[in-house]
C-alpha cells in the first residue's frame, strides 16, 4: 500500500469512498470540497492505494493558525490492518511540514468507533463548542 497526493483524477474513486464511509452529507458537496483541497497551497488529499486502487484517503489544511483534517476514509476490507493509522501519520508530516503546530478534527458525537480511533492515536476531546452559521442557505 502506498500513499501519494490525489490527482483530479482520483476525485470519482476518492468521493465513492467518502460515501460509502458515511462521510459525505447533503450540504456539503463533496466535489467542490475535493477540488479545493486539491486546488489551494494550504490543503490537500492524500490517498492510499492497494495494487493501483484507491482504498483510503485523508483532507488536510492549514489555515494559518491550525492544521485540520477531514475526510479519513478506509474501505471496509481494509479496516484494521493499519491503514487509518498510517494516514493519519502522514496527514501529520504534511501539516508539521506545512508549519502547523496543533492538528484538529471534528468527529459527530455518535461516531463511537471515530472516536475510539484517535484516542488510540494519543488525539484528546477538546473542551470547545463548534458554532456555525451558513453564508448561503441550502
Amino acid at each position: 500500500m502506498t500513499i501519494s497526493f490525489a490527482t483530479a483524477e482520483d476525485a470519482a474513486d476518492v468521493i465513492t469512498l467518502w460515501q460509502q464511509c458515511e462521510l459525505t452529507r447533503p450540504w456539503n458537496d463533496p466535489a467542490s470540497d475535493f477540488a479545493r483541497a486539491i486546488g489551494y497551497p494550504g490543503s490537500d488529499v492524500l490517498v492510499m492505494r492497494d495494487q493501483g486502487r484507491v482504498i483510503g484517503s485523508v483532507m488536510v489544511g492549514h489555515d494559518g493558525h491550525r492544521g485540520w483534517v477531514y475526510y479519513l476514509a478506509v474501505a471496509e476490507t481494509k479496516r484494521g490492518q493499519g491503514a487509518g493509522r498510517a494516514l493519519m501519520t502522514a496527514a501529520e508530516d504534511w501539516l508539521r511540514g506545512a508549519g502547523a503546530p496543533k492538528i484538529q478534527l471534528m468527529v459527530r458525537d455518535t461516531n463511537a468507533d471515530a472516536q475510539a480511533f484517535y484516542e488510540a492515536l494519543d488525539y484528546e476531546r477538546q473542551p470547545v463548542t463548534i458554532w456555525g452559521k451558513w453564508l448561503d442557505k441550502c
